[in-house]
């Protein structure tokens, strides 16, 4: 959520946030329910404060006392109202982007910052990932089908290992980083889901809801990490505080066709590991780029052909300042996809959440409250780091080679079937 005083200040720059960011919000119409609250509140204020004088008097002037008491009751529910008109409002506008990020409506306009390595040339026939698994015996998606619908699967044998070693190895390296480890919940309050930014508007498709309980189910583990300390007050002293997560995470996916919604390159059920942060605002670009660089040498240890592409204004998830994707070489596709993502919120999720650390004023012995930033990055997604692998490791013979550096979790260099 931005400030109100932000908004108050600056109306242009949050309008020209919206406009970038193609959300149509009527940033005038904030200022005047924010101005109508406000005379509430002062008639309010005004009539307890007359209240408290004629309270002095005596003997009592009770015909009066109950005419404020009736104006005040008369003035209370409008003062709701106009209080909830605003906050409806004010979630649904999107963060203001840092200066450094592209702008643009689509991902047409996104900005490659860097590339790394070589797209593989096979000189033997091509076999895509679902061919592979079928015959190595590694993916079922019709039997995935038969009980779950579409855009589901079965992963199978050194499938599943394989998973289970990407999981392990980047709690490993993570740990060793001082993130902290977490299972999380899977399932959110609605009212703590709105928190993290992603169920407004059009994201709020994308979620599956239990009515009955009044439950989201998670999109990312990074939305339950991100509201676990809700209400909280942090020492600076303990930031930033660096989570790592993994969850199964449910997205309904609406609106996609074509070729990703074969097979199990976008389906409704994936699991994913996580990171997660709570910084200082001075230092949350520092703290983006180090998430950037942690997805980055994880993938150039893989030795997957990948890049790295700045996101522009109107590609950014709503509660994102900057985001970083990094898309990895598909050799079915013939391009790179998404396989990670890193954002920078600013305070957008801890003013939603409310969210602070306290930090000593300088040359001072008082303390002072502000809130977070808040960091998040991808360290792996599956299936699509299976689809890579499976990919751009298989083998002339038909075979695919475990990447060297997972080959000690799955106590196998090859997979093949004998």
């Amino acid at each position: 959520m931005l400030s109100l005083n932000l908004i108050r200040k600056n109306p242009e720059i949050v309008k020209n946030a919206c406009k970038n960011r193609g959300k149509n919000i009527d940033v005038d119409q904030i200022l005047v329910l924010d101005k109508e609250k406000r005379n509430y509140q002062k008639k309010i204020e005004d009539l307890r404060c007359e209240q408290n004088q004629l309270l002095k008097q005596t003997p009592l002037p009770l015909k009066k006392l109950k005419g404020i008491k009736n104006e005040i009751k008369k003035i209370e529910p409008l003062l709701k109202e106009k209080e909830k008109e605003l906050q409806d409002l004010l979630l649904l506008l999107p963060n203001i982007p840092l200066e450094d990020v592209p702008i643009g409506k689509s991902d047409k306009e996104n900005v490659i910052v860097k590339k790394w390595g070589k797209v593989p040339k096979f000189d033997f026939e091509f076999k895509d990932y679902l061919t592979l698994g079928k015959e190595l015996d590694l993916i079922d998606v019709e039997r995935a089908a038969k009980i779950s619908g579409s855009r589901f699967g079965f992963l199978k044998r050194e499938a599943a290992l394989l998973e289970f070693a990407l999981i392990k190895w980047a709690f490993d390296a993570l740990i060793k980083k001082g993130f902290i480890p977490l299972l999380p919940p899977v399932m959110l309050k609605k009212e703590i889901a709105r928190g993290m930014g992603y169920f407004e508007q059009t994201d709020e498709n994308e979620a599956y809801f239990l009515p009955k309980d009044n439950l989201y189910l998670v999109g990312t583990a990074e939305q339950s990490i991100g509201t676990m300390h809700k209400d909280e007050i942090f020492d600076e002293k303990d930031l930033p505080k660096r989570y790592v997560g993994f969850s199964t995470c449910f997205r309904r996916e609406a609106g996609s066709y074509g070729k990703d919604t074969i097979g199990i390159f976008r389906v409704h059920q994936f699991d994913k590991v996580e990171m997660f942060s709570f910084c200082q605002p001075e230092k949350s670009k520092e703290e983006h780029q180090l998430f950037l660089e942690i997805e980055d040498n994880f993938m150039q240890k893989l030795k997957l052909p990948h890049q790295i592409v700045h996101l522009c204004t109107g590609d950014m998830g709503l509660p994102s300042a900057s985001t970083f994707d990094i898309e990895t070489w598909m050799p079915s596709q013939g391009k790179f996809r998404e396989t990670h993502s890193t954002s920078n919120c600013t305070d957008f999720q801890a003013r939603r959440l409310n969210i602070k650390y306290k930090f000593q004023i300088p040359n001072s012995k008082s303390q002072k409250l502000d809130f977070v930033h808040t960091v998040n990055g991808t360290a792996f997604a599956m299936p699509r780091m299976l689809i890579a692998i499976i990919e751009n490791y298989q083998q002339k013979d038909g075979s695919i080679k475990i990447p060297e550096v997972l080959q000690k979790y799955i106590g196998k260099k090859i997979i093949k079937r004998t």
